[in-house]
């Protein structure tokens, strides 16, 4: 951790489950946010019950790092006996802090958790400095700023309340509306983002069902959701669209660009971490709870050791040599968000970025079959004997062969395949440690 002013910068990575806490973990993480479904904006893909968030919280001060709590649904009067009956079960624990966006269940939590530190969720759209100084005096302590905060609002932000620790997030998906607070799922499938079962239809694709004008020189028409035969960039046309799986249907307006019109790139501000640490930035945050083991794996490894090599002559080949392992993730494109003042990027066309890796599997550990030592591995996707694997760890990448594999029933075979809870023993060229990820490339 890059200390500031005697002060630790922390990084702070996502946690959907209990083992995705601890991969957070072991890739360098200094702290993890998690909860359970009903409070957490994160409905489904999320299994932590109240046994294991126990189990997370006592795993999480063993490796001596911190966990936050998440609880920042927008509550309506049928959650409040829920959540004071959860807030007494979190008084049991010894967290390190709640994150909260409701201000009924901020008086709940010093009621409640009064010694526990509040952190203010980036749903509650914190975004000038009186908004921070009045959430100061509600006894926030720490604001997670609004992903449409500036790098020169951070700056003031900081100078005007010094004492307030404030959090920005850096790496992940960017919500189409103003911080999260979205409406589209509930008015179109009655299921709410504010309520943590967001559907995401601003990611669904959309094609025309009827024609209703076209503005400009030329005639256009919509064919498999792009815009064919425009002549003009002035060009719109007027139409009617519907969803692929014909949920919904609106009118809109729609130029050369194609059909998916709310879907934003991903945020990637590997390029100025030093900025928002100077800025004033203490805790630097990857969004991703939904996400797999080795999206979260990947990007908390890279942005960790990012922050190591701040103050370092090496830091530019630092980035660039994250920056490649940020780009062998599936995304929608790489924006910079809000951060330098302009509008964020857009995915009109729906396409993932091409990768050059796919995620084989994961290591679980090791055992002894004949005298030879195997690993233990969990697939999820394909392997194949002759593949050209590399094994991902907490310290680097490293190439290495298969020479052996054996199926559950230690029958030797020459693949392996993923979508079931069987494990595969494999032997490499040399016995991996557990926690390390395969990806084989494919380009």
């Amino acid at each position: 951790m890059l200390k500031k002013n005697k002060k630790a910068i922390e990084l702070l990575a996502p946690a959907g489950n209990l083992e995705k806490l601890k991969y957070a973990l072991a890739y360098g993480a200094d702290a993890v946010y998690a909860g359970v479904p009903d409070f957490s904006l994160r409905v489904r893909i999320n299994n932590f019950t109240q046994e294991t968030l126990c189990e997370a919280v006592e795993y999480v001060h063993k490796h001596k790092k911190k966990i936050y709590i998440t609880l920042n649904i927008y509550a309506h009067n049928v959650h409040l006996d829920q959540i004071k009956e959860h807030l007494q079960f979190l008084k049991t624990l010894h967290i390190d802090g709640v994150i909260v966006a409701d201000p009924g269940i901020i008086m709940l939590v010093k009621k409640y958790l009064p010694k526990v530190e509040i952190h203010l969720s980036t749903q509650a759209n914190a975004t000038n400095i009186e908004a921070v100084k009045f959430w100061a005096k509600m006894g926030v302590t720490r604001i997670v700023l609004a992903r449409e905060v500036t790098l020169e609002e951070i700056r003031e932000i900081k100078q005007a309340v010094p004492k307030m620790e404030l959090e920005y997030f850096i790496h992940g998906a960017m919500c189409m509306s103003y911080s999260g607070r979205c409406i589209l799922s509930k008015w179109m499938t009655g299921r709410s983002a504010n309520l943590g079962d967001c559907t995401q239809p601003c990611r669904w694709k959309y094609t025309e069902k009827s024609p209703v004008s076209t503005r400009g020189d030329d005639r256009s028409s919509i064919r498999g959701g792009q815009i064919s035969n425009l002549k003009s960039q002035e060009n719109i046309l007027e139409a009617t669209v519907v969803d692929d799986m014909k949920r919904f249907e609106m009118d809109l307006e729609e130029d050369r660009h194609g059909t998916y019109f709310f879907n934003s790139r991903d945020m990637n501000l590997s390029d100025h971490i030093r900025d928002l640490v100077e800025a004033g930035v203490d805790c630097l945050k990857i969004e991703g709870r939904a996400k797999s083991v080795y999206y979260v794996a990947t990007v908390t490894r890279a942005y960790g050791k990012i922050v190591k090599a701040l103050g370092k002559k090496n830091l530019p080949q630092v980035i660039r040599e994250q920056q490649k392992e940020l780009d062998s993730l599936v995304n929608r494109g790489y924006s910079k968000g809000f951060l330098l003042g302009s509008e964020p990027e857009h995915n009109f066309e729906g396409q993932m970025n091409a990768v050059d890796y796919k995620f084989v599997g994961q290591i679980e550990g090791k055992k002894t079959v004949g005298g030879k030592i195997f690993n233990v591995v969990f697939m999820h996707n394909e392997m194949f004997l002759e593949d050209k694997l590399e094994a991902v760890g907490p310290k680097g990448n490293e190439k290495i062969k298969i020479k052996q594999i054996l199926n559950h029933k230690l029958e030797k075979v020459t693949e392996a395949h993923g979508g079931h809870d069987k494990r595969f023993l494999v032997q490499f060229d040399r016995v991996l440690r557990e926690k390390t990820l395969l990806r084989r490339k494919i380009k």
